[in-house]
């Protein structure tokens, strides 16, 4: 039986470009794949045919001997260098594994495809994560905080690299080299990364006998990180290369900072806002007057107008918090009134306030029954 144009295959022109032909393999790739028609032997042998396409196609030395020669150019297996693995194409049809793309869904589903972050030559050391506490004061100015924490830092004996002195890689005996171990399954080709080596296709001919071949051992440190005026309890900051150091020589990670704002005594906090409760007597309430607000950087004058009845809450502007985008935006303060009522008259006292109450056209007011005498005789159904 004749041999299928590779052209018609994809579904292309001889004159396509080499996006064009990747496009054209990826569309045919996703429809006929195994996974996608389970049991379907003819999209099993399409899939065949069209990997077998786009593995001359997309080379561009295969190509020119292809549309000079036809098939004829590699009879023998030339084309494919002892087969086509699938997954290969994959990668260059998508882009490269790691990206992203279809291909590397599918190296992840059957186990292929490196470690996260590469070999271990140029993996990077884990994000960490600690926390520090701070008050709202030190929220409303801004501070510098010294953390103290354990990571993963460079070996000072072999500057990371993770071999002995004198000593160096060598070419990983399990996998060649190639960093990837390979297994067939029926016409499937899976690759999954070497076991010796991790991915990188060497091993070290002599480790470093204080990291033991790592380039990298526990240590504790500490750094000093600036807290911005107007963080939030609960902001997290980025100290950019702080984490563990990567295995033999990778960069570093990231250390994440969580802030958290210990409860103060006098203010709740609504974003850029805060809140007071204010205790004052019923005098003052009655008559006016002025008291002193605390504020975060002192105490402020606040006028109480006459009659000023309970919970009635005012603005002081801009004593609130630095906004944490804009630090010359403030927020406000608002101070709630609470009237406090003393508890305890003496003889003279009590007299002149049920003069004053019955000034104002108060009745059954005595000096000698207080309030709570009243409130028995009515439960009680007394007049």
């Amino acid at each position: 039986m004749a041999e299928k144009d590779y052209y018609e295959v994809l579904g292309v022109e001889r004159s396509a470009s080499e996006d064009d032909i990747k496009k054209a393999y990826r569309k045919l790739a996703i429809k006929y794949h195994p996974d996608k028609n389970p049991g379907d032997k003819e999209a099993e042998e399409k899939f065949k045919e069209i990997s077998a396409a786009f593995e001359v196609l997309k080379d561009s030395d295969k190509k020119r001997k292809y549309d000079q020669f036809g098939h004829d150019a590699f009879r023998g297996g030339a084309a494919g260098g002892g087969g086509v693995d699938p997954f290969d194409l994959f990668r260059d049809a998508f882009g490269g594994g790691g990206g992203g793309g279809f291909g590397s869904i599918f190296e992840d589903f059957f186990g292929g495809g490196s470690p996260a972050g590469g070999s271990p030559e140029h993996q990077r050391g884990r994000d960490l994560r600690v926390s520090v506490e701070i008050s709202l004061a030190q929220a409303a100015s801004g501070v510098e905080k010294e953390i103290k924490y354990q990571h993963y830092a460079e070996c000072s004996t072999c500057a990371g690299s993770g071999a002995a002195s004198g000593s160096g890689n060598v070419m990983c005996s399990t996998c060649g080299g190639i960093g990837q171990v390979a297994s067939n399954q029926g016409f499937i080709s899976i690759r999954r990364t070497c076991p010796t080596c991790s991915g990188s296709g060497v091993t070290i001919e002599d480790p470093c006998l204080s990291c033991k071949g790592e380039g990298r051992k526990k240590a504790p440190t500490n750094i000093k990180v600036n807290i911005p005026k107007g963080v939030a309890d609960g902001n997290r900051l980025c100290s950019r290369g702080r984490g563990d150091a990567g295995p033999r020589g990778g960069p570093n990670g990231d250390l994440y900072v969580d802030v958290r704002i210990k409860q103060h005594a006098f203010f709740e906090r609504d974003e850029d806002d805060l809140f007071h409760e204010m205790m004052i007597p019923f005098t003052l309430a009655t008559l006016g007057g002025t008291v002193q607000v605390p504020t975060l950087d002192g105490k402020v004058s606040l006028k109480i107008p006459p009659g000023t009845p309970s919970n009635k809450t005012f603005r002081i502007k801009n004593k609130g918090m630095p906004n944490l985008r804009s630090p010359s935006r403030m927020g406000d303060l608002y101070a709630r009134v609470i009237i406090q009522v003393p508890e305890k008259l003496s003889k003279e006292q009590r007299e002149k306030l049920v003069e004053f109450g019955q000034s104002c056209g108060e009745k059954d007011l005595s000096a000698e029954e207080g309030f709570m005498g009243k409130a028995k005789r009515f439960f009680d159904g007394e007049n």
